[in-house]
């Protein structure tokens, strides 16, 4: 009776909804304090483009933290019961501390060289146009770096299989793919429009939108992929 009764609290829309709330408060504060010294000295500098390689240097530490906030979330049930969101980030932070950072890095290397070019089009006498293949190859970029993180997070391959999964599924997964875009699109215009602290306020919820809007990708990858 008194397991019957413990597996009725907490499986109410209202339990379920209180398990969310704190899982992404605990996880969001897990992952501020992981990516701290990264942030803090992020918020410091001054939004100059000639400091987009020290905003790259600044946003190394997040990787592995989002990385650990993605694993929690997906492995956290939503049960009042069962609440372990500290386990399961330091967990996923410790298990993913290499996989991320060899995903992540690259990606922001990637980015930074693309973001440099795209402000410095006038001074180095290159075409207008030349902005138009920048920008899509920038978000191709981005896409496949964010599925990249996300498999890499949940799944344990080498990098280099890592990296070609998370080319695959932007065709093979189209509705993750446009889903991953609007969120980027979204933090952007949230960083441009506020600031990098109101992004950074919203990690969790990033992340639970990744893991929510990645299922057809994750499902695919855990039926197809592994054993």
């Amino acid at each position: 009776m008194s397991t019957a009764a413990r597996r009725e609290f907490g499986a109410g829309p209202l339990s379920r909804a209180a398990a969310l709330i704190y899982t992404l408060l605990v996880v969001e504060l897990l992952l501020l304090l992981c990516a701290a010294p990264g942030l803090v000295a992020l918020f410091a500098l001054e939004r100059h483009a000639s400091n987009l390689p020290l905003v790259a240097a600044c946003a190394v530490p997040l990787g592995p933290a989002f990385s650990a906030a993605l694993y929690a979330l997906h492995h956290q049930r939503l049960d009042l019961t069962e609440l372990h969101p500290s386990r399961l980030f330091r967990r996923g932070y410790r298990a993913n501390l290499a996989g991320s950072l060899l995903v992540w890095v690259p990606t922001l290397l990637w980015l930074t060289v693309i973001a440099i070019n795209l402000v410095n089009l006038s001074a180095a006498g290159v075409p207008r146009w030349w902005a138009a293949l920048l920008v899509p190859v920038g978000a191709g970029v981005a896409v496949v770096g964010v599925n990249a993180l996300v498999i890499t997070s949940l799944f344990t391959f080498r990098v280099r299989d890592v990296v070609r999964l998370a080319g695959y599924f932007v065709l093979r997964t189209p509705q993750v793919t446009v889903g991953t875009a609007l969120l980027l699109v979204a933090a952007t215009v949230l960083t441009l429009v506020a600031s990098e602290a109101a992004l950074a306020a919203l990690g969790s919820v990033l992340a639970l939108a990744l893991v929510r809007g990645g299922e057809p990708m994750i499902t695919t990858v855990r039926q197809e992929f592994t054993r």
